[in-house]
């Protein structure tokens, strides 16, 4: 059940800011929504760091497999994910940017070209995944190409192909809120004192974002 907040100056057109009964005030549902996300993304961070440790002690096991898969992959193509990636993040900061100022219509052009970058994200990703497969570049026991063999050369793509895969998958669950973020956006749901769920969905946008520009010099730039 929600109830209206107490009066707040809001631009004809858009809906006026509500929060659920068991909140004091609007800022208050606010605050603890921005402590969840943080207290959400923290957990995230914890997963990737253990994906990253695993990283290191094998990269520390394996270094010459790790160099050689590592040259072996696509330094074009991970250099403009890379670029589309930093450029969306832009993106989802003006649509926050736009969100405090009320402007719905520019919040849902920024949502959309973000959204645009990421599915670019993901097709560039996937014309990656089909040359390996092609080459049987795979992880662990279905790794079949003659062009790199020395030990710990099925390690390294296991890491690549779990690293990659588990973003990939952040990368979708960003465009699905980001979409939601989107189709509020187009009906008018923001206004300067309600902005939370753009700055939520940004702030998790950012995270995918950060988590790349980890993952691109670990597994391209060795």
């Amino acid at each position: 059940m929600q109830s209206s907040a107490p009066l707040v100056n809001v631009p004809a057109g858009t809906q006026p800011p509500k929060f659920a009964e068991h909140f004091a005030t609007l800022d208050v549902q606010n605050h603890a929504a921005r402590l969840g996300m943080w207290l959400f993304l923290s957990t995230e961070i914890l997963l990737f760091a253990g994906l990253f440790a695993c990283y290191a002690f094998y990269r520390f096991t394996f270094p010459e497999a790790f160099a050689q898969g590592s040259r072996h992959l696509d330094l074009m193509m991970g250099t403009v994910n890379t670029i589309v990636l930093i450029t969306s993040s832009f993106t989802a900061a003006m649509a926050v940017h736009y969100a405090k100022t009320s402007n719905n219509k520019m919040v849902s052009l920024m949502m959309a070209l973000t959204l645009a970058m990421a599915l670019g994200f993901l097709v560039i990703k996937a014309f990656e995944y089909g040359h390996k497969f092609e080459e049987g570049t795979l992880p662990g026991q279905y790794y079949t190409s003659q062009s790199i063999q020395v030990p710990g050369i099925t390690l390294f793509f296991t890491v690549y192909f779990l690293s990659t895969g588990l973003h990939a998958f952040h990368v979708i669950i960003g465009m699905i809120v980001l979409a939601w973020v989107m189709r509020r956006s187009m009906k008018n749901h923001f206004n300067h004192a309600n902005y939370t769920a753009v700055e939520l969905g940004s702030m998790y946008w950012h995270l995918v974002d950060l988590v790349w520009i980890f993952l691109f010099p670990m597994l391209y730039l060795i």
